[in-house]
């Protein structure tokens, strides 16, 4: 019996996906997919995420909720302290943790109506695209539920690019989200109850929570560089970000 290749290629995408059905994420080609504008009316969710600290990214608490966020006070000193002694490796450790903008929208991907409406993450220039199409008078409301606009979406890696880019076209003519052979007015109702909730989409780390992953970071750097561990607190004098900054330099 010859492999079923329909399902190796489900078994590939699940894998992409880690498992996570609520976000979706473009494979090499084309794709239509459809923007959905959630009760709120903004349909392009602004996210602030720190990395490289040894744990998946996570969100600001400053940039996000405007609470104190021990990362950006001790990576902004960093960055001071390494661009007055002009330390390139200091600024490279610094920028590395300053936190990154990314920005997700509800779709409906066209051939896969079945797994409902899920999440698409992606960075400022395909926003750019978007805010164009949207604020272009030509194609109005790209994610009316009645005369919206399809988006193909082209995703790849161009011969020497280092990094995969995002094409967005939108289609000539205008559709419905659901036709009738979709399922019409009791499938929309549908998908529209399966947007996902933003506010339940990611952890929400406290002050304490983000301090504790710096100090872990910190820590790490310092047992590897054989170095007395100094703790980073947001709550004391600036010279306690002083130590941490001449620890991580000297780790």
């Amino acid at each position: 019996m010859a492999i079923d290749l329909a399902k190796m290629k489900a078994k590939l995408d699940a894998l992409r996906n880690k498992g996570n059905s609520t976000f979706w994420r473009p494979q090499d080609g084309d794709q239509t997919i459809r923007i959905i504008t959630p009760e709120d009316g903004d349909p392009f969710k602004e996210k602030w995420f720190h990395y490289n600290l040894g744990s998946s990214g996570f969100l600001c608490p400053k940039r996000n909720f405007g609470d104190e966020c021990p990362v950006c006070d001790f990576a902004s000193s960093l960055w001071k302290e390494s661009s007055h002694s002009d330390d390139k490796e200091g600024m490279k450790v610094a920028k590395s943790l300053f936190t990154r903008q990314r920005f997700f929208s509800p779709v409906l991907v066209r051939g896969e109506e079945d797994q409902g409406v899920r999440v698409w993450g992606y960075g400022k220039t395909a926003y750019e695209i978007l805010l164009n199409l949207v604020l272009n008078p030509e194609y109005g409301d790209i994610t009316d539920l009645e005369e919206g606009t399809d988006l193909t979406l082209n995703y790849g890696k161009p011969a020497g690019a280092s990094f995969p880019q995002t094409k967005l076209t939108p289609r000539r003519r205008t559709s419905p989200l659901c036709d009738e052979a979709l399922g019409g007015e009791d499938k929309c109702a549908e998908l529209m109850e399966s947007i996902p909730d933003f506010d339940s989409l990611f952890d929400r780390k406290s002050t304490g929570d983000v301090q504790s992953v710096l100090d872990e970071y910190l820590s790490s750097e310092d047992t590897e560089g054989e170095v007395e561990v100094v703790k980073y607190d947001g709550n004391k004098s600036t010279s306690a970000v002083d130590q941490a900054f001449d620890q991580l330099m000297n780790a």
